[in-house]
């Protein structure tokens, strides 16, 4: 018996070089380096994040908030690597739901991937939410109507207007990734311009003094271990790890990128280092400018918290710069709704290629080279899963932002540890090897796994998030959420099971390992 070393190489092929792994007919080659990282950064909206979670940071962890962006960083870091070193052994649009298909088998392959098409669908609705809420406070800011703003507050005109973004969205996602990409371009490099004005104007008013509640920098606001308690830092943790979230976009298009083994994975890091410096420097600026406090225009605020920059843009940047905020947000949500298509609707095409969901979600449009299907799909549910929870409640809405994070640590982690051990048998070959397929990601996966189970405990108490229950439960709604969305994934892979039990029996796609022994 001989080895035969059948991993893929630059140029080859997806299909054949992995068993069982397939092509989707996907538009090869649409994506270059600059454009994956583009679509990386947008995916996770930076702007957005920041003006979502900057006050509800500093509520939990206080002056420590730029400690936890880089403690939030580091997991996020390793399980990169986890995800450079599997695309490079099988650059698949499915990515988490195949590798650990690969490596664990078809029910945890199944049950991750399902973690990253909720998680993805969580996101969507909370971005139309938010792109709904600035378009119309940018509109009353320009006309200076403050009715017109105030239309944000009729449900009924919110939810049409959400629902009309997430139809725009859909469809410029359907027509391909030529097309998203040029959107992206100019979307991205808006809201980093008007992020970075932010920043160099909030430096600018510290040094002045110009708030009372404005603070003196202190390197002691990046040590993590100054945070008051361990649940304080995991709350804070897990709106780090959200406001990282997306990054992997940039390989769920590896089908349809230029050097789809190599070009994904650097695309991923640059998405990284770009979102980690634009975090640190806004959170050190604006906790100078303003203090992290809850008095005033302090971060921790509970009646600006949630939306940090809708009350800073006037004070920071004046009535008119302001508006370009207003502006920066607006992009950068849109823009991440279009793009946080990409991985949900690739998922679902891998898996209802690989058998694991109903076929008619494998179809690929035949001029657009897009699985339309499945992004049409990705487009009802959000919109469905929006209107239904904003009509339920406005508190249980936030409630699945913080069991948005147990769903990311839940897949994150899963594909961290399906990387060691589908390359177990290459760890000792050499200490690149070792560590990049062994120590950094499962150091990445306990992490999140850390992040997931305590997040659990602590979603428990009834106080968690929003602090609202369901009626005749003692229990948190963060809790309900996060446990339901996870147990309703194994009903759905329950009743998938016995319609093609094909996949489930490991006949489609099939658990193996980087080299195969063949007879000579």
């Amino acid at each position: 018996m001989t080895q035969l070393d059948v991993r893929p190489r630059a140029g080859d092929t997806v299909s054949g070089v992995v068993e069982g792994v397939r092509g989707k007919g996907l538009g090869k080659g649409s994506v270059g380096l600059v454009g994956s990282a583009v679509i990386g950064i947008s995916t996770v909206a930076p702007v957005y994040c920041l003006t979502s979670t900057l006050g509800s940071t500093a509520g939990e962890v206080g002056m420590q908030m730029p400690a936890i962006f880089l403690a939030g960083f580091l997991p996020m870091l390793l399980v990169a690597f986890a995800y450079r070193e599997l695309n490079k052994a099988m650059p698949d649009c499915g990515t988490s739901f195949t590798w650990t298909v690969k490596a664990f088998g078809p029910r945890i392959g199944w049950m991750c991937g399902w973690g990253l098409v909720i998680a993805t669908i969580i996101v969507l609705s909370n971005l139309a939410g938010v792109a709904t809420s600035y378009f119309w406070l940018l509109a009353g800011e320009i006309t200076n109507n403050a009715s017109i703003a105030a239309l944000d507050d009729d449900k009924l005109v919110h939810i049409v207007t959400c629902l009309t973004l997430i139809a725009v969205a859909t469809a410029i996602s359907y027509r391909g990734m030529t097309a998203t990409k040029g959107v992206q371009y100019a979307l991205v490099g808006l809201q980093l311009v008007v992020l970075a004005i932010f920043v160099a104007m909030a430096f600018q008013k510290a040094s002045a003094g110009t708030f009372d509640t404005g603070l003196d920098f202190s390197w002691s606001w990046m040590n993590p271990f100054a945070v008051e308690s361990m649940a304080a830092f995991t709350a804070g943790l897990s709106l780090s790890i959200f406001m990282y979230w997306g990054w992997d976009a940039c390989l769920a298009t590896n089908e349809e990128t230029t050097g789809s083994t190599k070009t994904p994975g650097r695309a991923s890091l640059i998405a990284m280092i770009v979102l980690v410096g634009s975090y640190l420097a806004t959170g050190v600026a604006a906790q100078m400018a303003v203090g992290s406090g809850g008095e005033g225009l302090g971060l921790a605020n509970e009646e600006t918290s949630g939306n940090v920059f809708a009350a800073l843009a006037g004070p920071v940047m004046g009535p008119v710069l302001g508006i370009l905020l207003f502006v920066a947000v607006l992009a950068s949500a849109a823009a991440s709704l279009q793009t946080t298509f990409i991985p949900v609707a690739r998922t679902v095409l891998a898996m209802s290629t690989y058998e694991a969901l109903p076929p008619s979600y494998a179809k690929v449009h035949p001029r657009f080279k897009t699985p339309g299907r499945a992004t049409v799909m990705a487009g009802v549910a959000t919109g469905v899963f929006y209107t239904v929870m904003t009509l339920v409640s406005e508190n249980v809405l936030t409630d699945t932002i913080f069991a948005l994070g147990l769903m990311i640590c839940f897949y994150y982690s899963l594909t961290a540890f399906a990387c060691v051990w589908y390359f177990r048998g290459e760890l000792r070959r050499s200490a690149r090897d070792l560590f990049f397929k062994g120590v950094f990601p499962v150091l990445g996966g306990l992490l999140l796994a850390a992040v997931f189970f305590k997040t659990l405990y602590d979603a428990w108490d009834p106080s968690y998030g929003s602090g609202s229950t369901l009626p005749g439960l003692d229990v948190g709604n963060v809790f309900v959420i996060g446990v339901g969305l996870l147990a309703l994934g194994l009903v759905i892979m329950f009743v998938t099971e016995r319609r093609s039990p094909a996949f489930f029996r490991g006949q489609v796609l099939t658990k193996s390992t980087p080299s195969l022994v063949v007879e000579d």
